[in-house]
């Protein structure tokens, strides 16, 4: 065990991961709790600083050199989390929170940017410069490689995939706009794609157990194993979608692969066989054969944590 350990924080709409990870990438612990986004961000940091505590009361031969956060929204140039659909936050300057709470160097950036930033240092994309890797959680967010360097754009916003339109005029999104391709393609998008199908077939017993609040997708994809029809249409419905989107990025960035990371992404190929067919469908220029569609091989809660902590390793 080194000296040494940069945390690495990734917020999520629902919950936040938070590990202790040395300059090779070994996670020494992590932990996952829920963000309670509806409840401001100090309380969030009030946790967080609890159980950091504890474990540098344990270990207290270990030093901290840094922290790196990746959060929906998150500005890497200004420190800011900015609106975040999934958050009520607001407008706040989370660098600032967590240098006054921990006295270290702390660095922010997007949270699909930490996960293509782990996949880069870390995952199956350490031989690649030109990847898109794409976290389909609470919402659908996208970490963009181009030419090996990760892009951040002029403002830091760069790569915000899930809000490209795919359906104009068609359903709400949490940012306020329409079609947008997490309404569709996310958990909270699968959400509304069980609500409109409850609306077409009321009597159906699986759509009907499966409409609460919590989307649980292992509950999908064992129906579809046990060849449910609407959980086959459900997921065949959200690759469709996926696809439109994916075929929009492949054609104006050319990548080698797309990397699937988060919740959503366990169903493999029950949502990527339809997204690459229907990807495949709006690609030009017949490159379909060239992009991959793959699955990260980072451990599950773990992509995030490792990018983020890679932003203090590496000072990306």
């Amino acid at each position: 065990m080194s000296n040494s350990v940069a945390i690495g924080i990734d917020i999520g709409g629902t919950n936040t991961v938070y590990g202790f990870i040395e300059e090779g990438g070994e996670v020494l612990e992590y932990e996952e709790i829920p963000t309670n986004g509806a409840e401001p961000l100090s309380y969030l940091i009030d946790r967080l600083e609890t159980r950091i505590n504890l474990f540098f009361k344990k270990h207290t031969e270990i030093n901290l050199i840094g922290i790196g956060i990746g959060a929906p929204n998150g500005n890497h140039f200004t420190g800011r989390i900015q609106n975040p659909p999934n958050l009520s936050w607001g407008d706040i300057d989370i660098v600032s929170s967590f240098k006054k709470r921990f006295n270290c160097n702390t660095v922010l950036t997007n949270d699909a940017n930490a996960a293509a930033l782990g996949e880069k240092s870390y995952g199956i994309a350490k031989e690649m410069n030109d990847f898109i890797v794409i976290t389909l959680g609470t919402g659908l967010g996208s970490g963009i490689y181009s030419g090996g360097k990760l892009l951040y754009g002029h403002d830091g916003f760069a790569g915000e995939m899930g809000h490209m339109p795919i359906e104009f005029g068609g359903r709400n999104c949490n940012c306020g706009n329409k079609g947008c391709l997490e309404s569709y393609a996310s958990a909270s998008g699968i959400k509304k794609t069980i609500k409109e199908f409850l609306i077409n077939n009321p009597e159906d017993t699986f759509l009907r157990n499966i409409s609460t609040e919590k989307i649980d997708g292992l509950v999908i994809d064992n129906a579809f194993d046990s060849g449910n029809i609407i959980a086959k249409k459900i997921y065949e419905y959200t690759g469709e979608q996926l696809g439109r989107g994916l075929a929009q990025a492949a054609n104006l960035l050319s990548p080698e692969a797309f990397i699937f990371y988060g919740g959503f992404s366990n169903a493999g190929d029950r949502i990527l066989k339809p997204a690459k067919k229907s990807m495949d469908k709006y690609l030009i220029n017949g490159h379909a054969e060239t992009i991959n569609l793959l699955q990260s091989g980072l451990p599950q809660g773990q992509a995030g944590i490792l990018g983020a902590a890679s932003l203090i390793w590496t000072k990306n």
